[in-house]
């Protein structure tokens, strides 16, 4: 297993992917006699179910990797995080970076056999800017319009530096669906989940799995496969993600060849798949995880006892209980990596990692701390997560503070964490994002739960977003991360890696914050 360090390298890799399938599942597609097609079906086993398979309502990662294979964007990231056209057949930015047209590649076509249009990406797109964090808070007074029935031309009010990459962002992603699929949405969401993608959808059955179809209109790229970009083939004909929340399970399944793919094994287990010829790890670059305060209601709406925990937690033991081996985390401050360039800062650096209990006592005293009961939302569905969970409750109850947790799935989890009242403080982990306006703690406008208000924060990633050149806007950031510090919307515990384990005859799949299944092949 290589060190960690090595993974930061290189911001994110497509890997070769070895694994075989096991046991049959319900529904699954078979042959004559009743064997399984060699090579037809993908079982992945999932640690946590989404809450919607509409990827406008949900910042859920589970949502993201699942509809990855569904929905298509106009352009998307490549594994170097560059924007390269998907839907769009090209691109071209104005002078006065005010306008950007999009010409449509050409007889696309939609799950339901629909031609792809232009007025089916201006109502995508509309429902895009009303419905997300992204859209809501820098394209709220852009127009989005058919230029004749091939191009589709954003305007903006003014230039918005960042809003191609914006366009590219898998989180809460700039879909395409039919427009008379956008018109029959609700405030849930979609009705409906018709996409362009290379697979499409067939079944969810809630608490079981989501059954994927092999898309046989789907009409691919030619150009180089990439992180998220380029030629995607469909060579399966059923992909399955089963619900498996249970570590255990997972774990069990991919060795006796139950499942093809099981993500987010235990890193304490690494060592004992690795001597396992039938499977293989993969170890990605995987974001960071971090405690997120609710700064809307109860105790830690006081900056101070934000600053308090902040002065108190010892990262590393924080990590370690996390991902069992420092070859799988990094200690590290900044929330862009050191292979970002462009952006990475040292700023805040002296405010990381302090394990200060002297400075943390006087700091609860002057918060007005008076025996309340801190309450902090966790998830066994990530273990990662809830391990960390018990020692920050462990490490805060050593300063004297009465802390409980509260273990919930994952969707409940999500569910319980946009009620200011139910709690102050939930563990969640994020992606590395290509540009800081993705990270929705840091805007006020987002209104993602913690519910950031800080105009200090809005006014440099305003000035971010509207720089003249990156070497001004990374002079910005420093001055948001240093900001960030002071303000502490969340406490970044350190860089993380995620284990995939596969059976060892599957081949092709490939990361870019989650697993990317097309171009999987059973050998």
């Amino acid at each position: 297993m290589k060190k960690v360090s090595l993974f930061f390298l290189v911001l994110t890799l497509a890997f070769s992917i070895i694994g075989c399938s096991g046991a049959d599942k319900t529904d699954s597609k078979k042959s004559e006699g009743g064997k399984k097609d060699a090579g037809g079906e993908l079982q992945v086993a999932y640690n946590a179910q989404p809450p919607t398979l509409d990827p406008l309502m949900s910042t859920a990662v589970a949502t993201r990797d699942i509809t990855r294979n569904v929905f298509e964007s106009l352009v998307t990231f490549n594994e170097k995080f560059e924007v390269e056209p998907m839907l769009a057949e090209k691109y071209e930015v104005s002078e006065d970076g005010k306008a950007i047209t999009f010409e449509l590649r050409k007889g696309i076509k939609f799950h339901n056999g629909k031609e792809m249009t232009a007025e089916d990406v201006v109502a995508s797109m509309n429902r895009w800017k009303g419905a997300t964090a992204l859209g809501k808070s820098y394209f709220a007074k852009a127009t989005f319009k058919a230029s004749g029935e091939n191009a589709v031309v954003l305007e903006m009010p003014e230039r918005l530096t960042t809003a191609l990459a914006m366009l590219a962002d898998p989180g809460q992603a700039a879909v395409i669906t039919p427009k008379e699929v956008v018109e029959g949405a609700t405030e849930k969401g979609l009705a409906e989940f018709i996409g362009t993608g290379p697979y499409k959808f067939v079944e969810w059955k809630t608490d079981q799995y989501v059954h994927l179809e092999k898309f046989k209109d789907y009409q691919s790229l030619t150009t180089e496969s990439s992180g998220l970009a380029g030629k995607k083939e469909a060579f399966l004909e059923d992909i399955y993600f089963q619900f498996v929340t249970d570590a255990s399970t997972r774990l069990a399944g991919i060795q006796t060849g139950e499942y093809d793919v099981a993500n987010a094994i235990p890193f304490d287990n690494a060592e004992q798949l690795e001597a396992n010829e039938d499977v293989k790890n993969h170890v990605n670059h995987n974001g960071f995880n971090g405690v997120v305060f609710n700064k809307k209601a109860r105790f830690f709406k006081d900056v101070k006892a934000r600053q308090a925990v902040n002065a108190a937690l010892d990262e590393e033991e924080i990590l370690m209980a996390a991902f069992a081996n420092e070859n799988f985390y990094e200690l590290e401050h900044g929330l862009m990596i050191k292979d970002q360039v462009d952006w990475y800062s040292e700023a805040g650096k002296d405010q990381y990692n302090q394990k200060d209990t002297e400075k943390a006592k006087q700091l609860l005293k002057e918060a007005g701390y008076k025996d309340q009961e801190i309450v902090i939302l966790a998830s066994r569905d990530y273990e990662d997560h809830y391990n960390a969970a018990v020692v920050v409750q462990q490490q805060l109850q050593k300063l004297g503070m009465k802390v409980k947790l509260d273990v919930y799935d994952w969707p409940t989890l999500l569910q319980k964490r946009g009620d200011a009242n139910a709690y102050d403080i939930f563990v969640t982990g994020f992606p590395t994002e290509p540009i800081p306006a993705k990270y929705d703690f840091l805007n006020s406008a987002s209104e993602w739960p913690g519910w950031t208000n800080d105009p200090k924060m809005d006014e440099l990633l305003d000035k971010i977003n509207k720089a003249a050149s990156q070497e001004e806007a990374k002079e910005y950031f420093a001055r948001l991360q240093e900001e960030f510090y002071n303000y502490l919307p969340l406490i970044k515990f350190g860089n993380k890696t995620t284990i995939t384990t596969t059976r060892s005859n599957i081949e092709g799949m490939g990361f870019l914050q989650g697993i990317i299944l097309w171009n999987v092949k059973k050998k």
